[in-house]
Protein backbone atom coordinates (compact mmCIF):
# COMPACT_ATOMS: atom_id res chain seq x y z
CA UNK A 1 0.00 0.00 0.00
CA UNK A 2 2.93 2.45 0.62
CA UNK A 3 4.14 1.95 -3.07
CA UNK A 4 1.17 2.33 -4.14
CA UNK A 5 0.59 5.53 -2.63
CA UNK A 6 4.44 6.79 -3.36
CA UNK A 7 3.87 6.04 -7.05
CA UNK A 8 0.61 8.09 -6.76
CA UNK A 9 1.97 10.84 -4.75
CA UNK A 10 5.55 11.34 -7.26
CA UNK A 11 2.98 11.89 -10.42
CA UNK A 12 0.80 14.14 -7.99
CA UNK A 13 4.10 16.36 -8.39
CA UNK A 14 3.72 16.85 -11.90
CA UNK A 15 0.29 18.21 -10.90
CA UNK A 16 1.28 20.83 -8.75
CA UNK A 17 3.45 22.21 -11.46
CA UNK A 18 0.49 24.24 -12.70
CA UNK A 19 -1.42 27.01 -11.82
CA UNK A 20 -4.95 25.60 -10.48
CA UNK A 21 -6.43 28.91 -12.78
CA UNK A 22 -8.15 28.22 -15.62
CA UNK A 23 -5.44 28.75 -18.85
CA UNK A 24 -6.88 31.38 -21.39
CA UNK A 25 -4.77 30.26 -24.75
CA UNK A 26 -6.57 28.45 -26.68
CA UNK A 27 -5.59 25.14 -28.38
CA UNK A 28 -5.52 24.61 -32.00
CA UNK A 29 -8.73 21.62 -32.48
CA UNK A 30 -11.03 21.31 -34.49
CA UNK A 31 -14.11 18.84 -34.50
CA UNK A 32 -13.82 18.47 -30.58
CA UNK A 33 -15.89 18.10 -28.00
CA UNK A 34 -16.01 17.06 -24.48
CA UNK A 35 -17.88 16.09 -21.23
CA UNK A 36 -16.56 15.05 -17.60
CA UNK A 37 -18.40 11.75 -16.92
CA UNK A 38 -17.37 11.83 -13.18
CA UNK A 39 -15.40 13.90 -10.61
CA UNK A 40 -14.33 13.18 -6.96
CA UNK A 41 -11.44 14.86 -4.82
CA UNK A 42 -9.37 12.69 -3.33
CA UNK A 43 -10.25 11.30 0.28
CA UNK A 44 -9.53 8.37 2.21
CA UNK A 45 -5.81 6.73 3.43
CA UNK A 46 -3.86 8.95 1.18
CA UNK A 47 -3.67 11.87 3.49
CA UNK A 48 -1.17 13.48 1.96
CA UNK A 49 -3.06 14.21 -1.42
CA UNK A 50 -6.70 14.62 0.42
CA UNK A 51 -8.28 17.25 -0.41
CA UNK A 52 -5.79 18.91 -2.97
CA UNK A 53 -6.42 16.31 -6.24
CA UNK A 54 -9.39 15.26 -7.84
CA UNK A 55 -10.17 12.27 -10.18
CA UNK A 56 -11.91 13.14 -13.18
CA UNK A 57 -13.28 10.65 -15.70
CA UNK A 58 -14.18 12.34 -19.19
CA UNK A 59 -15.26 11.55 -22.71
CA UNK A 60 -13.72 13.34 -25.60
CA UNK A 61 -15.14 12.58 -29.03
CA UNK A 62 -13.19 13.93 -32.39
CA UNK A 63 -14.72 13.93 -36.00
CA UNK A 64 -13.87 12.17 -38.68
CA UNK A 65 -9.90 14.93 -39.73
CA UNK A 66 -10.75 16.28 -36.59
CA UNK A 67 -7.59 16.90 -34.55
CA UNK A 68 -5.77 18.86 -31.12
CA UNK A 69 -2.65 20.70 -32.28
CA UNK A 70 0.55 20.85 -29.66
CA UNK A 71 -0.66 20.45 -25.96
CA UNK A 72 0.14 19.19 -22.56
CA UNK A 73 -1.89 18.02 -20.17
CA UNK A 74 -2.72 19.67 -16.68
CA UNK A 75 -2.07 16.21 -15.07
CA UNK A 76 -1.13 12.65 -15.52
CA UNK A 77 -3.83 9.84 -16.85
CA UNK A 78 -4.68 6.66 -18.58
CA UNK A 79 -6.47 7.15 -22.16
CA UNK A 80 -8.87 3.99 -23.34
CA UNK A 81 -9.86 4.42 -27.09
CA UNK A 82 -13.26 3.29 -26.84
CA UNK A 83 -14.15 3.78 -30.90
CA UNK A 84 -11.83 4.66 -33.69
CA UNK A 85 -8.75 4.86 -34.60
CA UNK A 86 -6.81 7.69 -33.03
CA UNK A 87 -3.19 8.98 -34.33
CA UNK A 88 -0.60 10.24 -31.79
CA UNK A 89 2.48 12.34 -32.23
CA UNK A 90 4.89 13.04 -29.41
CA UNK A 91 8.83 13.25 -29.43
CA UNK A 92 8.82 13.01 -32.97
CA UNK A 93 7.40 9.37 -32.61
CA UNK A 94 3.63 8.70 -34.39
CA UNK A 95 1.62 6.09 -32.46
CA UNK A 96 -2.18 4.84 -33.88
CA UNK A 97 -4.43 3.21 -31.21
CA UNK A 98 -6.83 1.53 -32.22
CA UNK A 99 -10.33 0.48 -30.60
CA UNK A 100 -9.80 -1.18 -26.95
CA UNK A 101 -6.24 0.59 -26.61
CA UNK A 102 -4.57 2.02 -23.38
CA UNK A 103 -2.11 4.46 -22.52
CA UNK A 104 -0.55 6.60 -20.19
CA UNK A 105 0.14 10.06 -20.45
CA UNK A 106 2.47 11.73 -17.96
CA UNK A 107 0.59 15.34 -19.28
CA UNK A 108 4.18 17.08 -19.39
CA UNK A 109 5.39 15.53 -22.71
CA UNK A 110 3.92 18.30 -25.90
CA UNK A 111 1.73 16.01 -28.67
CA UNK A 112 -0.58 16.33 -30.76
CA UNK A 113 -3.21 14.05 -32.07
CA UNK A 114 -6.06 13.36 -34.91
CA UNK A 115 -8.71 11.41 -36.21
CA UNK A 116 -7.30 10.34 -39.78
CA UNK A 117 -10.02 7.26 -40.13
CA UNK A 118 -14.02 8.20 -41.29
CA UNK A 119 -15.69 7.25 -38.22
CA UNK A 120 -15.87 8.74 -34.60
CA UNK A 121 -13.00 8.82 -32.12
CA UNK A 122 -14.13 8.33 -28.73
CA UNK A 123 -11.31 8.79 -26.20
CA UNK A 124 -12.25 8.29 -22.12
CA UNK A 125 -9.88 9.87 -19.69
CA UNK A 126 -9.00 9.17 -16.29
CA UNK A 127 -7.27 11.96 -14.96
CA UNK A 128 -5.58 13.42 -11.72
CA UNK A 129 -6.23 16.98 -11.63
CA UNK A 130 -5.59 19.57 -8.69
CA UNK A 131 -9.35 19.90 -6.79
CA UNK A 132 -10.22 23.32 -7.84
CA UNK A 133 -9.36 23.39 -11.48
CA UNK A 134 -11.98 23.88 -13.94
CA UNK A 135 -12.36 23.38 -17.71
CA UNK A 136 -10.51 20.84 -19.95
CA UNK A 137 -6.90 19.63 -18.64
CA UNK A 138 -5.44 20.49 -22.30
CA UNK A 139 -3.19 23.40 -22.21
CA UNK A 140 -0.79 24.84 -24.03
CA UNK A 141 2.95 23.70 -23.64
CA UNK A 142 5.11 25.24 -21.17
CA UNK A 143 7.37 27.01 -22.68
Amino acid sequence: MKSLALVLFVALLHVAGYSSAQQKVPLDRKGATGTVKLEQVISGYLTDVNGKYKLRVAESNFEPGGYIGEHHHVGPGIRYLAAGEWTNVSQGKTTVYKAGDYWYSSGDITGSSSNKGQSLVRIINFEILPADWKGGSAIPPKK
